[in-house]
């Protein structure tokens, strides 16, 4: 089971998620919609750096043009990049042109109540899709603590023929449920691993991914 935690600001988070045993530590650069985890760039290069040779990294973007999503990986460093949007496949390939070594995680979009925003079927290029819940009212197309039916991912993993990371409301109380009942190749976890003051929470990463990898 992968595990990625995401929205890591600082050395302080990816240290926790790499003692934690996790796969992936995320970092949320080029903002678009309301969130509160984003850092720049040279924030992130300094965390991917530390990162290095111990977790993978992946920047996860709102951004849709391929130039600017390209630099930041330049600076960065990553090996992972997640696109949080929907993209245009032109601005894809682009991207995949500029960096052949990138590893992809594309979004398929899912409302609270089941409805997947996301044509999946014209998605060209994905090494990975992750599902994540959004929340229109609030502009947030991730972080949003919102579950949604993890039959609908099920039968994503079940139709689309690359590895699926689920997320969306996840946290270290039901991620193991949601596995059972999904059965993805990896599970993703923002708000559900943070305190009460928004701030991510050592015990909480630990259990997250203990959790979820005897799931």
């Amino acid at each position: 089971m992968i595990v990625k935690i995401c929205a890591n600001k600082s050395i302080h988070d990816a240290k926790m998620c790499i003692e934690a045993g996790a796969d992936i530590a995320g970092i949320l650069v080029g903002q678009a919609h309301s969130s509160e985890d984003f850092v720049d760039p040279v924030t992130a290069s300094k965390i991917a750096q530390y990162c290095k040779g111990k977790i993978e990294v992946a920047v996860v973007t709102h951004l849709k043009d391929a130039k600017s999503i390209v630099n930041i990986c330049r600076t960065v460093g990553n090996s992972v990049l997640q696109l949080h949007s929907d993209i245009d496949e032109n601005e894809v390939e682009k991207i995949v042109g500029a960096l052949p070594k990138m590893k992809l995680i594309r979004l398929v979009q899912v409302t609270p109540e089941g409805e997947i925003l996301t044509d999946i079927d014209s998605v060209r290029y994905a090494d990975c899709f992750i599902i994540d819940s959004c929340n229109r009212l609030t502009d947030q197309v991730g972080g949003t603590g919102l579950t949604h039916d993890w039959n609908i991912d099920r039968k994503v993993v079940m139709t689309v023929r690359k590895p699926v990371i689920i997320a969306g409301g996840l946290t270290p109380d039901n991620v193991a449920e949601a596995i059972k009942i999904s059965r993805p190749a990896g599970v993703d976890v923002n708000s559900g691993c943070k305190n009460e003051k928004g701030i991510k929470d050592r015990n909480k990463v630990i259990s997250f991914v203990r959790n979820a990898k005897k799931g």
